[in-house]
Formats: structure tokens, sequence, C-alpha cells
């Protein structure tokens, strides 16, 4: 157990940042059109 605290949880939490930092910067590289909020739109209901 003392093996999974020193160096397995460290390295996975280490490891879920990175994959957080570089799905938050991959923004910088898309397209402007992509890189902006979904525009949003007034539902309208067919009866």
């Amino acid at each position: 157990m003392a093996i999974f605290r020193q160096y397995i949880a460290p390295f996975l939490i280490v490891l879920v940042f990175l994959v957080a930092l570089v799905a938050t910067s991959a923004r910088i590289f898309l397209p402007s059109d992509m890189a902006a909020p979904a525009p949003i739109e007034t539902a309208t209901s067919d009866q």
C-alpha cells in the first residue's frame, strides 16, 4: 500500500492535471469560430 501512496497516486494526480491542462489550452489551436461559445437559439415548438 505504501508503493501506491508514494508513487502511483501522485503520478495519477499529476497525469489528471496535465490532461486537464492540455484540454483547456487546446482552445488556442482551434479555429476562431470554434473557440467561441455555442450560439443560443430560441426553441420553437411545432404542434
